[in-house]
This record gives C-alpha cells, sequence and structure tokens, in this order.
C-alpha cells in the first residue's frame, strides 16, 4: 500500500462468513486501509463466535459492528450496508466486499469521482488469477464494451441513499439496485473502465456455485437476458446443421469485442490476453445457465439464496421513479430521517 495523505471517505465492508477463518491478509489489508481512509466501518453479519474473533482482530483499529437489527434484509448484504451507511459520518462512501482490495490511488480516484457523480463503478481485475477467476474476466471484458462492469464495489454519496431511505433488500442484483435507486432519486452514475481496484478470486467450489444465480441477475435486464437465452437454441441449431464456421466466426466475433474491452482504458495492465480468448466460454456457459435460471423462476418461483428462495433481481426504473418520487423532486426534507425502508418483514 502506499502511504499518503488519509482519503476523506468512509469505507464500509459488510461482511458474514460461517466458519471461523479470520484471514492475516485480510486483516492486514484493513490496518493498511484504515491509515488510508477517515474510517474503516465492517458490518459483520457472521455468528456470535466468529463476530468475536473478527473484533478482536480488527476492532483496535476499525469499527467493528453488528448490522443493526431493525435493518436486517432478506438479502444481507444490504442490511449490512444500511448500517454502514446510517453509522458513516463521511459524506463519500466507498463501499466494497469482503474480496477487494484498494490500494491508495484507486481509492482516491473513485472517491474524487464524486465530485462529478453521485454513485461510481470502478473497475475490478482478478489477482492472483486462477483458471475460473480467468474464465470470469472474459465476463468482464465483454461488459467493459456493453454497458460497463459491475464490481464487487462503489463509490457513492452519503445524502443521496439518505434522501431514497435506502435501497431495496430483497434484490438479489443489489449493486443494480443501489444505482437504479440512485437514479430514481435524480442523481447521476458513471462507469469508470480506467480505474482499476483488485479483487481476490474466489475457490473454484464457490465460482461454479454462483454461476445459475448471476445469469438470474439478468432477469432485472430483460432485453440482455433474451439475447442470452436465444444464444443457446441458435447455437445448437447451427451445430446441428453443420454450420460450424458460422459457429468459429460468432467465436472469433467475441473474442475481437473482448479484447476491445481489454485495450480500453488501458486494461492490457491487469487482463491478460489469455481472458480474451476465455469470452466463448463464458458465453456458453450463460447460455446454459440463463436456462436454469429461468427454470428455477418458473419452478421455484426465485433463485436459491443461503437456505432461501429470492423471487426479485431488482426493481425496474418505472418503480424506483414512483417509489423515490419526493427525492426526484428535489425535496430531501420529505426524505425519511432513518434507513428502515427494506427491513425484512
Amino acid at each position: 500500500m502506499n502511504s499518503a495523505a488519509v482519503t476523506e471517505v468512509t469505507y464500509i465492508l459488510p461482511i458474514k462468513v460461517s466458519h471461523s477463518e479470520t484471514a492475516a491478509e485480510l486483516t492486514n489489508y484493513l490496518r493498511a486501509l484504515a491509515s488510508m481512509v477517515r474510517e474503516v466501518i465492517v458490518v459483520d453479519g457472521s455468528p456470535q463466535d466468529i463476530f468475536r474473533d473478527h473484533a478482536i482482530s480488527w476492532g483496535s483499529f476499525v469499527r467493528h459492528v453488528p448490522p443493526g437489527p431493525q435493518l436486517v434484509t432478506p438479502m444481507g448484504k444490504v442490511g449490512n450496508v444500511l448500517t454502514g451507511i446510517e453509522l458513516a459520518s463521511c459524506e463519500r462512501l466507498v463501499i466494497a466486499d469482503d474480496d477487494v482490495r484498494y490500494d491508495h490511488a484507486p481509492l482516491s480516484r473513485v472517491a474524487a469521482a464524486l465530485d462529478d457523480v453521485d454513485v461510481a463503478r470502478p473497475q475490478n481485475y482478478f489477482a492472483p488469477l486462477p483458471w475460473h477467476a480467468r474464465w470470469d474476466t472474459g465476463r468482464m471484458l465483454l461488459n467493459r464494451m456493453t454497458g460497463g462492469d459491475w464490481p464487487g464495489t462503489l463509490a457513492v454519496r452519503r445524502s443521496v441513499l439518505r434522501a431514497t431511505g435506502g435501497y431495496d433488500g430483497n434484490a438479489m442484483f443489489e449493486n443494480l439496485e443501489l444505482v437504479r435507486t440512485v437514479l430514481a432519486a435524480g442523481g447521476r452514475e458513471a462507469f469508470y473502465p480506467d480505474i482499476y481496484v483488485e479483487r481476490r478470486p474466489s475457490t473454484a467450489r464457490h465460482f461454479w456455485s454462483q454461476r445459475i444465480r448471476q445469469a438470474y441477475d439478468e432477469i432485472a435486464r430483460p432485453q440482455r437476458l433474451l439475447v442470452q437465452l436465444v444464444a443457446l437454441p441458435v447455437a445448437l441449431t447451427l451445430a446441428i446443421t453443420g454450420h460450424w464456421l458460422v459457429i468459429a466466426l460468432i467465436a472469433a466475433g467475441l473474442v475481437a469485442l473482448a479484447e476491445l474491452g481489454r485495450q480500453r482504458g488501458g486494461g492490457t495492465r491487469v487482463f491478460p490476453l489469455s481472458a480474451s480468448l476465455c469470452a466463448p466460454l463464458w458465453v456458453a456457459e450463460r447460455a446454459v445457465c440463463s436456462w436454469l435460471a429461468l427454470l428455477s423462476r418458473i419452478f421455484l418461483g426465485g433463485v436459491r439464496y443461503r437456505g432461501t428462495v429470492l423471487r426479485l433481481a431488482a426493481n425496474p426504473m418505472r418503480v424506483l421513479r414512483d417509489r423515490h418520487a419526493h427525492a426526484l423532486a428535489g425535496n430531501l426534507n420529505a426524505a425519511p430521517d432513518h434507513i428502515a425502508r427494506y427491513r425484512s418483514a
């Protein structure tokens, strides 16, 4: 980590783990982070014994708290974030998953982006890069050319989220829900493809467990979902009819599009060429998993998440604009005084 002036932000880390594993690397990161920002708030929904271990390891240099009981949400991460928002003392917030690793330069840049917008999306990249992270990087590169990638971290203005009373903790695609809520309140959002923030890869087992759930997120973006659903029958038809050259050309086109994403914003510094070659593999995976996600919606009523089934991917913009009409009109005094709108029933 670079030594530099303290950045005037509150860093919110929502976390929940089911087994005691206070990683020394995460502890070292939090200690370094505490010297880079005004405050670090770790909102920890872990079981009591694990919460206690975390408090012993981290409590001397970060603010370590449980989620507020009135803010517990079906999508647990959201309740943790809402708790951090309530406790934060800075207007500029950086929200990040426990696998995100900021250095001072990207942290300062994403905080400075809030001079121009109300919510900023930087770009994650995986380090190290095992095979499944390389595969998933193909997704990132395609997203960089089709609306921007969705990282495990966002920067947002506290006042805008407080004006809305928070964002919906029933939504699986929680970052999209947060961004749409800010937009519905009249805020501005931007993707910054040249602000690179390191992210630790998951295990291969966790990667596979997330495939259908992440495909389910696209129910919130029907046009993208339709394209992904169409991909499988088109590919099968081409294969059955022996149009292998067409399949090869489509795959080459996906590699070329991913490579444009890799070149964008100096991405060759953090993305290897092999990730562009993985783009067709990710598209094939998503083509299959989109159908499995749709079947999950039809037969289960939603997608499995930590022992329950959640239906909502994210609210449509029209719903959020109606819900946050007071904030959109600029009447912030009419907004709730505390964030409790989206607690679980």
